[in-house]
């Protein structure tokens, strides 16, 4: 799996002793979120991700909300500019 916001010296894949979240859905659909650094509360909150492949193209961003009782997962529930 390919971990979002890969490159510039960050890695692609997994790192060991990371905590991550697997996307669901939308255009970053399988791809894994470092949620090392988040608290509890940035978790339930969930995350808006830049993308340049979502409903508004290059600059828009692409909401992902904890799946209940999902614990490692982001559903996504829609694009935004």
């Amino acid at each position: 799996m390919r971990v979002y916001g890969a490159g510039e010296g960050r890695p692609a894949s997994p790192v060991p002793g990371r905590d991550y979240v697997e996307l669901i859905g939308g255009p970053l659909d399988g791809q894994l979120l470092d949620v090392t650094s988040w608290g509890a509360e940035e978790c339930a909150d969930g995350a808006l991700l830049v993308t340049d492949t979502g409903q508004w193209g290059p600059g828009g961003r692409s909401d992902y909300a904890p799946v209940p009782g999902g614990g490692t997962r982001f559903l996504w529930t829609g694009d935004t500019p």
